[in-house]
């Protein structure tokens, strides 16, 4: 079975052909997301057209998505107009083949399930940290989708209830300071130069650097906390690119054990393996579900 997988992200669209049980022929382009979601999905149409012959094509893309109908139920202002998109609809009646539309962050929690750190349980919770705090709910190795198919925006925690502002949803949430945004807001304070994840981990070897770090890291802590009480989950599994820095498995452990329960000091946190791929491959294992069916 040949499946073409995309990954629709604010900034680029990745894209890759799976024959054979290996994915090949790895393309990314700019979304130019800006111009807005009919321009977005023409973007798609033109990478997906480039691929000679295929069986599915699978989607994870950015935004709240309706996987059944393969609707955008919601997005932001970073794509306009991507609200409300019939993916899955346009793609099919353009290729002719099944279409596969996914959630971003749960089709990463899927790769990792099928393919990656998760892939030894059938529970887990996965956390990605990037310019927000994204999150998906793994049972029995498929997404917990909620009554509308928005479960697992772990973002949205509240964690600092005193900054928090009405009409702003969110205001004193969780991806305002657990985010890598949030931390490169931090180290920006400190040291203008330091205005990415790589600039800070370049200079991780100095002790004010560290404490900075730190300070974030306990932020990102107060949320891992909350949902270890609330799912107690086997096993954790964290993405991003931040989070694949090696200083950071070992002082996240030190610090988030401290602060559960004794009886939920079992839980294994994993970092994710699948980088930028995650959502790819998990797209491709939705769609391979379309032969069986």
């Amino acid at each position: 079975m040949k499946i073409v997988a995309l990954d629709i992200g604010g900034t680029s669209i990745k894209s890759g052909l799976w024959v054979d049980d290996i994915l090949e022929d790895l393309k990314e382009r700019d979304t130019q997301a800006l111009k807005g979601g009919e321009h977005v999905l023409q973007r798609v149409i033109e990478l997906i057209s480039e691929y000679e012959s295929f069986d599915a094509i699978g989607i994870s893309t950015a935004g709240q998505v309706n996987s059944k109908e393969g609707v955008i139920r919601y997005a932001n202002e970073n794509i306009p107009g991507y609200t409300g998109m019939r993916i899955k609809e346009r793609l099919e009646e353009r290729f002719k083949v099944p279409v596969v539309v996914e959630n971003d962050v749960n089709a990463a929690a899927i790769g990792e399930a099928h393919f990656g750190g998760g892939r030894e349980f059938n529970d887990f919770l996965c956390l990605t940290y990037g310019t927000g705090v994204g999150g998906a709910i793994v049972i029995n190795k498929q997404i917990y989708t909620g009554a509308a198919f928005s479960a697992g925006e772990f973002g949205s925690m509240i964690i600092h209830p005193e900054d928090r502002i009405k009409s702003d949803y969110f205001s004193g949430c969780y991806e305002k300071y657990a985010s890598t945004t949030a931390l490169v807001a931090r180290a920006k304070v400190y040291d203008e130069s330091l205005s990415s994840g790589r600039a800070i981990f370049g200079r991780i070897d100095e002790s004010d650097i560290q404490d900075i770090v730190n300070g974030w890291l306990e932020e990102v802590v107060y949320g891992l906390t909350t949902l270890i009480h609330i799912f107690n989950p086997p096993c954790v599994v964290l993405g991003g690119g931040v989070l694949a820095q090696p200083y950071i498995l070992e002082k996240l452990k030190e610090i988030l054990y401290t602060q559960i329960m004794p009886s939920f000091k079992n839980v294994v946190l994993k970092q994710a393996e699948l980088g930028n791929q995650a959502g790819m491959l998990g797209v491709i294992h939705l769609a391979r579900g379309l032969e069986k069916e």
